[in-house]
């Protein structure tokens, strides 16, 4: 008997964590693919900060090699981001007393076009954007404009991880 009792929980606890493998730490889940491809992401802006377009490419390829295990190829991915920077707008937020910029805010745009050769059902087109506020006092060069590009790209790349490997 209590052998039996041995075997019983044995077998539900190896049923238990079996079924757990659809999660992992990177919340990814199962990815039927093992290759994705990153077009480079094209400036079409009406105003064009120079190279934000290669820095926004590069920040997605790293983001999803970092958190998966699927290789980066040149062509013939499986998964397949694409597409361009719509939007770079700099607007100032809030005013002093005498009509001066107090805050500014740096948004970007991106349009994603994700393809899914493995499930066709999961490829879409979304827009993504964020925005970076800084000080009217600054300009949008140098160390701010880094700053800024790195909080808006982390947040856009970071949606769209979530919403093409992670599904949340």
């Amino acid at each position: 008997m209590i052998k039996n009792i041995k075997y019983i929980v044995a077998l539900t606890l190896l049923l238990t964590l079996s079924g757990c493998k659809i999660y992992n730490f990177t919340g990814t889940g199962q990815i039927d693919a093992k290759t994705f491809q990153v077009n480079y992401f094209i400036n079409n802006a009406e105003l064009v900060e120079p190279g934000i377009d290669l820095t926004f490419t590069r920040r997605l390829q790293d983001l999803i090699q970092n958190q998966t295990n699927l290789s980066l190829t040149n062509s013939g991915g499986e998964l397949v981001y694409e597409g361009e920077i719509v939007d770079y707008r700099i607007a100032p937020m809030t005013a002093t007393a005498d009509q001066r910029a107090a805050q500014n805010r740096l948004s970007i745009t991106v349009l994603l076009r994700f393809s899914n050769r493995k499930k066709e059902d999961d490829s879409f087109e979304k827009r993504y954007s964020f925005f970076y506020d800084f000080s009217g006092n600054q300009l949008p060069t140098g160390a701010t404009l880094r700053e800024g590009l790195d909080v808006i790209f982390e947040r856009i790349t970071q949606d769209i991880f979530n919403d093409t490997l992670a599904k949340w």
